[in-house]
């Protein structure tokens, strides 16, 4: 590997999916302003729309993710042309 190119601001973070509640911890550069309770120590939070534990690859259960509300805003925007 080459020196100087790698970050070195690694840390334990804990990243927790929305969608089905589940954390882990890992090293991470990521950038947060949220803290978690995790094991009885206070880490930076990261929060995922998707992870391992909910992906329909992993899982094998088919589930539509609607973040922000992309499919309402969708529907509206062409509920028009189907009239």
């Amino acid at each position: 590997m080459k020196n100087g190119i790698h970050p070195e601001n690694y840390r334990l973070v804990v990243f927790k999916d929305m969608s089905n509640d589940e954390t882990f911890l890992c090293k991470s550069t990521a950038d947060t302003k949220d803290t978690i309770e995790f094991e009885g120590e206070t880490y930076p939070l990261v929060k995922m729309e998707i992870s391992s534990t909910s992906h329909p690859f992993y899982t094998g259960k088919t589930k539509l993710v609607d973040t922000a509300g992309r499919v309402d805003k969708f529907m509206n925007k062409y509920k028009k042309f189907s009239q």
